[in-house]
Protein backbone atom coordinates (compact mmCIF):
# COMPACT_ATOMS: atom_id res chain seq x y z
CA UNK A 1 0.00 0.00 0.00
CA UNK A 2 2.81 2.38 0.88
CA UNK A 3 4.65 1.56 -2.32
CA UNK A 4 1.59 2.42 -4.37
CA UNK A 5 0.90 5.60 -2.42
CA UNK A 6 4.42 7.02 -2.73
CA UNK A 7 4.14 8.03 -6.42
CA UNK A 8 0.97 9.94 -5.53
CA UNK A 9 2.24 11.42 -2.28
CA UNK A 10 5.25 13.08 -3.90
CA UNK A 11 3.26 15.17 -6.43
CA UNK A 12 0.78 16.07 -3.69
CA UNK A 13 3.61 17.28 -1.46
CA UNK A 14 5.09 19.29 -4.31
CA UNK A 15 1.69 20.80 -5.06
CA UNK A 16 1.23 21.69 -1.38
CA UNK A 17 4.62 23.42 -1.41
CA UNK A 18 3.66 25.40 -4.50
CA UNK A 19 0.38 26.41 -2.88
CA UNK A 20 2.26 27.54 0.23
CA UNK A 21 4.51 29.70 -1.94
CA UNK A 22 1.45 31.14 -3.66
CA UNK A 23 0.01 32.04 -0.25
CA UNK A 24 3.20 33.67 1.01
CA UNK A 25 4.10 35.64 -2.09
CA UNK A 26 0.86 37.69 -2.28
CA UNK A 27 1.25 38.65 1.38
CA UNK A 28 4.81 39.82 0.78
CA UNK A 29 3.91 41.69 -2.39
CA UNK A 30 0.86 43.25 -0.71
CA UNK A 31 2.99 44.63 2.13
CA UNK A 32 5.56 45.93 -0.33
CA UNK A 33 2.90 47.59 -2.45
CA UNK A 34 1.27 49.25 0.56
CA UNK A 35 4.64 50.53 1.79
CA UNK A 36 5.48 51.82 -1.68
CA UNK A 37 2.06 53.47 -1.90
CA UNK A 38 2.57 55.41 1.35
CA UNK A 39 5.97 56.67 0.15
CA UNK A 40 4.51 57.61 -3.25
CA UNK A 41 1.64 59.54 -1.64
CA UNK A 42 4.08 61.47 0.54
CA UNK A 43 6.29 62.35 -2.44
CA UNK A 44 3.26 63.34 -4.53
CA UNK A 45 1.97 65.62 -1.75
CA UNK A 46 5.42 67.18 -1.39
CA UNK A 47 5.65 67.76 -5.14
CA UNK A 48 2.13 69.19 -5.30
CA UNK A 49 2.70 71.66 -2.46
CA UNK A 50 5.97 72.95 -3.91
CA UNK A 51 4.81 73.08 -7.54
CA UNK A 52 1.62 74.97 -6.65
CA UNK A 53 3.61 77.49 -4.64
CA UNK A 54 1.75 76.81 -1.40
CA UNK A 55 5.00 76.82 0.56
CA UNK A 56 8.01 79.12 0.47
CA UNK A 57 10.90 77.38 -1.30
CA UNK A 58 13.27 78.84 1.26
CA UNK A 59 11.71 76.59 3.90
CA UNK A 60 10.35 73.72 1.79
CA UNK A 61 12.39 73.22 -1.39
CA UNK A 62 11.23 71.12 -4.30
CA UNK A 63 12.19 67.43 -4.46
CA UNK A 64 14.40 68.25 -7.46
CA UNK A 65 16.37 70.72 -5.35
CA UNK A 66 16.84 68.17 -2.58
CA UNK A 67 18.02 65.60 -5.13
CA UNK A 68 20.42 68.17 -6.54
CA UNK A 69 21.79 68.81 -3.04
CA UNK A 70 22.26 65.07 -2.62
CA UNK A 71 24.20 64.74 -5.88
CA UNK A 72 26.30 67.83 -5.14
CA UNK A 73 27.14 66.64 -1.63
CA UNK A 74 28.00 63.18 -2.90
CA UNK A 75 30.36 64.47 -5.59
CA UNK A 76 31.70 67.83 -4.44
CA UNK A 77 31.04 67.49 -0.71
CA UNK A 78 29.84 69.88 1.96
CA UNK A 79 32.30 71.99 3.97
CA UNK A 80 35.30 69.93 2.93
CA UNK A 81 33.82 66.42 3.22
CA UNK A 82 31.67 64.30 0.95
CA UNK A 83 28.37 62.79 2.03
CA UNK A 84 29.99 59.36 2.37
CA UNK A 85 32.58 60.82 4.74
CA UNK A 86 29.87 62.51 6.80
CA UNK A 87 27.94 59.24 7.01
CA UNK A 88 31.08 57.29 7.89
CA UNK A 89 31.98 59.70 10.69
CA UNK A 90 28.50 59.52 12.20
CA UNK A 91 28.30 55.73 11.89
CA UNK A 92 31.67 55.36 13.61
CA UNK A 93 30.48 57.46 16.54
CA UNK A 94 27.16 55.65 16.80
CA UNK A 95 28.49 52.11 16.47
CA UNK A 96 31.52 52.63 18.73
CA UNK A 97 29.42 54.14 21.52
CA UNK A 98 26.63 51.59 21.09
CA UNK A 99 29.04 48.64 21.10
CA UNK A 100 30.57 49.92 24.34
CA UNK A 101 27.09 50.34 25.82
CA UNK A 102 26.28 46.71 24.92
CA UNK A 103 29.56 45.39 26.32
CA UNK A 104 28.91 47.11 29.64
CA UNK A 105 25.11 47.18 29.73
CA UNK A 106 24.29 43.54 28.99
CA UNK A 107 26.52 42.00 31.71
CA UNK A 108 25.37 44.72 34.11
CA UNK A 109 21.74 43.98 33.31
CA UNK A 110 22.26 40.22 33.73
CA UNK A 111 23.90 40.83 37.11
CA UNK A 112 21.07 43.09 38.25
CA UNK A 113 18.50 40.63 36.92
CA UNK A 114 19.79 37.63 38.86
CA UNK A 115 20.90 39.44 42.01
CA UNK A 116 18.54 41.56 44.12
CA UNK A 117 21.48 43.07 45.99
CA UNK A 118 23.13 44.23 42.76
CA UNK A 119 19.85 45.69 41.55
CA UNK A 120 19.28 47.55 44.82
CA UNK A 121 22.84 48.90 44.69
CA UNK A 122 22.97 50.01 41.03
CA UNK A 123 19.37 50.75 40.09
CA UNK A 124 19.27 54.23 41.71
CA UNK A 125 22.21 55.35 39.60
CA UNK A 126 20.60 54.13 36.36
CA UNK A 127 17.21 55.59 37.19
CA UNK A 128 18.71 58.94 38.21
CA UNK A 129 20.54 59.80 35.01
CA UNK A 130 18.20 58.00 32.59
CA UNK A 131 15.66 60.88 32.34
CA UNK A 132 18.31 63.60 32.18
CA UNK A 133 18.19 65.47 28.83
CA UNK A 134 21.15 64.80 26.52
CA UNK A 135 22.01 68.48 26.07
CA UNK A 136 22.15 68.93 29.83
CA UNK A 137 24.55 66.01 30.10
CA UNK A 138 26.59 67.24 27.15
CA UNK A 139 27.42 70.56 28.76
CA UNK A 140 28.87 68.74 31.74
CA UNK A 141 30.74 66.25 29.56
CA UNK A 142 32.30 69.08 27.56
CA UNK A 143 33.47 70.69 30.81
CA UNK A 144 35.01 67.42 31.98
CA UNK A 145 36.29 65.87 28.73
CA UNK A 146 36.69 68.81 26.35
CA UNK A 147 35.16 69.33 22.93
CA UNK A 148 36.84 66.41 21.17
CA UNK A 149 35.57 62.97 20.23
CA UNK A 150 35.66 61.69 23.81
CA UNK A 151 32.75 63.86 24.95
CA UNK A 152 30.71 62.95 21.85
CA UNK A 153 31.24 59.22 22.32
CA UNK A 154 30.52 59.52 26.02
CA UNK A 155 27.20 61.25 25.37
CA UNK A 156 26.13 58.58 22.88
CA UNK A 157 27.27 55.86 25.27
CA UNK A 158 25.27 57.32 28.15
CA UNK A 159 22.24 57.67 25.86
CA UNK A 160 22.28 54.01 24.88
CA UNK A 161 23.22 52.40 28.20
CA UNK A 162 19.97 52.69 30.25
CA UNK A 163 17.75 51.07 27.60
CA UNK A 164 20.07 48.09 27.30
CA UNK A 165 20.39 47.65 31.07
CA UNK A 166 16.66 47.92 31.75
CA UNK A 167 15.65 45.57 28.91
CA UNK A 168 18.26 43.03 30.02
CA UNK A 169 17.02 43.16 33.63
CA UNK A 170 13.44 42.62 32.46
CA UNK A 171 14.46 39.82 30.11
CA UNK A 172 16.49 37.93 32.70
CA UNK A 173 13.85 38.41 35.41
CA UNK A 174 11.15 36.98 33.14
CA UNK A 175 12.98 33.67 32.54
CA UNK A 176 10.82 30.79 33.77
CA UNK A 177 12.28 29.50 37.09
CA UNK A 178 11.34 25.96 36.04
CA UNK A 179 14.11 26.06 33.41
CA UNK A 180 16.63 27.21 36.01
CA UNK A 181 15.66 24.51 38.52
CA UNK A 182 15.68 21.83 35.82
CA UNK A 183 19.20 22.82 34.75
CA UNK A 184 20.37 22.92 38.37
CA UNK A 185 18.97 19.45 38.99
CA UNK A 186 21.10 18.22 36.10
CA UNK A 187 24.21 19.66 37.69
CA UNK A 188 24.50 22.92 35.72
CA UNK A 189 27.02 25.41 37.05
CA UNK A 190 26.48 29.18 37.17
CA UNK A 191 28.31 29.52 33.87
CA UNK A 192 26.05 26.87 32.33
CA UNK A 193 22.97 28.66 33.64
CA UNK A 194 24.16 31.93 32.13
CA UNK A 195 25.03 30.68 28.64
CA UNK A 196 22.53 27.83 28.27
CA UNK A 197 19.47 29.05 30.20
CA UNK A 198 19.38 32.79 30.85
CA UNK A 199 20.86 34.19 27.63
CA UNK A 200 18.98 31.88 25.19
CA UNK A 201 15.67 32.54 26.97
CA UNK A 202 16.23 36.27 27.47
CA UNK A 203 17.96 36.88 24.13
CA UNK A 204 14.91 38.08 22.14
CA UNK A 205 13.95 40.69 24.75
CA UNK A 206 17.56 41.81 25.08
CA UNK A 207 17.85 42.34 21.34
CA UNK A 208 14.53 44.19 21.29
CA UNK A 209 15.92 46.50 23.93
CA UNK A 210 19.10 46.92 21.92
CA UNK A 211 17.05 48.00 18.90
CA UNK A 212 15.18 50.59 20.96
CA UNK A 213 18.41 51.77 22.55
CA UNK A 214 20.13 52.09 19.18
CA UNK A 215 17.24 54.19 17.87
CA UNK A 216 17.39 56.51 20.86
CA UNK A 217 21.17 56.80 20.56
CA UNK A 218 20.70 57.76 16.92
CA UNK A 219 18.34 60.58 17.89
CA UNK A 220 21.03 62.03 20.18
CA UNK A 221 23.53 62.16 17.31
CA UNK A 222 22.69 65.73 16.30
CA UNK A 223 23.15 66.92 19.88
CA UNK A 224 26.51 65.16 20.04
CA UNK A 225 27.77 66.75 16.82
CA UNK A 226 26.74 70.37 17.27
CA UNK A 227 29.77 71.30 19.40
CA UNK A 228 33.18 71.64 17.76
CA UNK A 229 32.58 69.07 15.02
CA UNK A 230 33.72 69.32 11.41
CA UNK A 231 32.02 66.25 9.94
CA UNK A 232 29.00 64.05 10.48
CA UNK A 233 25.39 63.99 9.32
CA UNK A 234 24.13 65.74 12.44
CA UNK A 235 26.75 68.46 12.14
CA UNK A 236 25.98 68.92 8.43
CA UNK A 237 22.27 69.42 9.19
CA UNK A 238 23.05 71.84 12.02
CA UNK A 239 25.54 73.82 9.94
CA UNK A 240 23.24 74.01 6.90
CA UNK A 241 20.36 75.24 9.06
CA UNK A 242 22.44 78.22 10.19
CA UNK A 243 22.68 79.36 6.54
CA UNK A 244 19.04 78.49 5.70
CA UNK A 245 20.14 75.77 3.25
CA UNK A 246 16.87 73.93 3.56
CA UNK A 247 17.64 71.59 0.65
CA UNK A 248 20.76 70.32 2.46
CA UNK A 249 18.84 70.09 5.74
CA UNK A 250 16.03 68.00 4.26
CA UNK A 251 18.49 65.87 2.31
CA UNK A 252 20.47 65.25 5.51
CA UNK A 253 17.30 64.31 7.40
CA UNK A 254 16.34 61.83 4.67
CA UNK A 255 19.81 60.29 4.72
CA UNK A 256 19.70 60.19 8.52
CA UNK A 257 16.36 58.38 8.44
CA UNK A 258 17.44 55.88 5.79
CA UNK A 259 20.65 55.15 7.66
CA UNK A 260 18.64 54.56 10.83
CA UNK A 261 16.36 52.14 8.97
CA UNK A 262 19.44 50.30 7.68
CA UNK A 263 20.87 50.02 11.19
CA UNK A 264 17.59 48.66 12.54
CA UNK A 265 17.45 46.12 9.71
CA UNK A 266 20.98 45.09 10.61
CA UNK A 267 19.90 44.52 14.22
CA UNK A 268 16.98 42.36 13.07
CA UNK A 269 19.31 40.37 10.82
CA UNK A 270 21.67 39.91 13.76
CA UNK A 271 18.77 38.57 15.83
CA UNK A 272 17.95 36.03 13.11
CA UNK A 273 21.56 34.90 12.89
CA UNK A 274 22.16 34.61 16.64
CA UNK A 275 18.73 33.24 17.59
CA UNK A 276 17.24 31.29 14.68
CA UNK A 277 14.82 29.51 17.03
CA UNK A 278 12.82 32.72 17.40
CA UNK A 279 11.85 32.65 13.70
CA UNK A 280 9.34 29.88 14.29
CA UNK A 281 7.09 32.23 16.26
CA UNK A 282 6.89 34.68 13.32
CA UNK A 283 5.85 32.18 10.66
Amino acid sequence: MSAEASPIAAPLAQRAGVNAMKVRLPRLSRSFLLSSLSVAILLAAWLLVTEMGWANELFLPKPQAVWGAFVKTMTKGYQGATLIQHIGTSLFRILAAFALACVIGIPLGVLMGVSRDARALLNPLIEFYRPLPPLGLYTLLVMWLGIGETSKLSLLFLAGLPGIVISTIQAVSSVDPVYVRAAQSLGASRRDLLFHVYLPAAGPLILAGMRISLGFTYTVLVAAEIVAASAGIGWMIWDAAKFLLSDVVIMGLIVLGLTGVALDYGMRLLARLLMPWTLASHR
